[in-house]
């Protein structure tokens, strides 16, 4: 398994939050699975953090590469994927998300009930 992290549960991992869940923990605390952060997650931190609607330290994506965080950049073909999902959810960057778990087979960890709209595998 590989796995995509969606951007509130690697927030919650970084953060140390009590809402990220045993089953999400141990996938990512497991040195065998190998981890993805979107440079989808890293913009839609930078927005949020700009207009005051997140507090989390600039440094954030350094401690989550020092974790062993792989980056996954977003490619054309992520960008068409997303723009052709059906439109059960509406947040532009959780549609990336799905869109790059289904191009490059990740399973996507995610809390968010929206995404089992999707045909993706999810932890």
């Amino acid at each position: 398994m590989r796995v995509l992290l969606d951007t509130h549960v690697l927030l919650w991992a970084l953060l140390d939050d009590s809402r990220l869940s045993g089953a999400h923990r141990a996938v990512i605390e497991d040195p065998a699975v190998p981890i993805f952060v979107s440079a989808a997650s890293v913009w839609e931190v930078g927005i949020k953090r700009a207009i005051g609607k997140l507090d989390v330290p600039e440094t954030l994506f350094d401690v989550a590469a020092r974790a062993g965080c792989r980056p996954l950049p977003i490619y054309w073909t992520h960008a068409a994927a997303a723009a052709a999902l059906p439109r059960h959810h509406n947040d532009p960057f959780d549609r990336m998300l799905v869109a790059q778990a289904r191009a490059e087979g990740l399973s996507l960890a995610s809390m968010d009930r929206a995404m089992d709209a999707y045909e993706v595998e999810r932890v």
